[in-house]
């Protein structure tokens, strides 16, 4: 009786959370149309349209309140230190735990675009990376992407995101690059967090794909390259690196060990559509 009670709870569940409450938000100086369900509070969650500070992400659901207070707004930027800048792309470091509410309010918002995500509140044990487009208003987020402090399984990313106004801008590859980037710092090869959605398999198999085959054509057709060494040098962990060789024919199983087959040729005509 128990199971059929839970199972009525999560189908219930399932129904409510199918649902869109929000049907657009205005953030900055874009209205964007929301994808999914996301849990904002009430009376936040009846509302057609939010209201949202691009700078601290405080959601209002009343156009007068929202701007006086974009007018008055003491934030020009994420909150955070900032650990990246090039041109006018700057990433903010965030944790969880210093940075709650802002955090709480990045997942909420992000919801509304991501089908798959449970993270809404227990933001303490992640770091949070956001990525700003900066100009002389401020820096504008476009996206981010959450890890783990501590996983066990050296995933080096939980969620990530790119808003739909500032998609097929590059930012999905800037934000993987980025995460392994952190890994390469901190020496352990880590691995996106599983499920990936369709898009991420996609995401992700194109940015292996070009990490390793521009690796290999630096090498000048060195022979014996190790799985183990390519995966210190690039961040990536093996099982990522056998899946997308293969997925390339590059990998023959030899004497109990995989052996990575770079075809030159193959090699070249990659490079030239580069």
């Amino acid at each position: 009786h128990g199971n059929a009670d839970l199972a009525e709870l999560e189908a219930e569940h399932h129904e409510i959370t199918k649902v869109k409450n929000i049907s657009k938000i205005i953030m900055g100086k874009y209205e964007v149309e929301a994808w999914y369900y996301s849990p904002f509070p009430p009376p936040y969650n009846q509302s057609e349209t939010l209201y949202i500070c691009e700078y601290c992400l405080k959601y209002m659901k009343n156009p007068q309140f929202f701007l006086k207070h974009c007018s008055q707004c003491k934030h020009h930027s994420p909150p955070g230190q900032e650990i990246y800048r090039e041109g006018n792309l700057s990433v903010y470091e965030l944790d969880g735990k210093d940075h709650r509410v802002y955090c709480q309010n990045l997942c909420l918002l992000a919801k509304l675009f991501l089908d798959h995500k449970t993270l809404y509140y227990d933001v303490d044990p992640f770091h949070f990376y956001v990525i700003t487009e900066v100009d002389d208003e401020g820096a504008h987020i476009v996206g981010y992407f959450s890890k783990e402090k501590v996983s066990a399984e050296e995933y080096n990313l939980a969620c990530i995101l790119t808003f739909p106004q500032f998609q097929k801008c590059g930012y999905g590859k800037f934000i993987i690059s980025l995460s392994y980037e952190l890994s390469k710092r901190e020496g352990k090869p880590g691995s996106p967090e599983k499920p990936l959605s369709d898009l991420g398999k996609i995401s992700y198999r194109s940015y292996w794909t070009h990490v390793l085959l521009t690796l290999f054509a630096g090498q000048s057709g060195e022979e014996n390259v190790q799985i183990k060494d390519i995966s210190l040098l690039t961040g990536i962990k093996t099982e990522d690196i056998i899946s997308t060789l293969q997925s390339l024919n590059m990998i023959r199983f030899w004497k109990g060990q995989h052996v990575v087959f770079v075809m030159q040729d193959f090699l070249d005509q990659y490079m030239k559509q580069k």
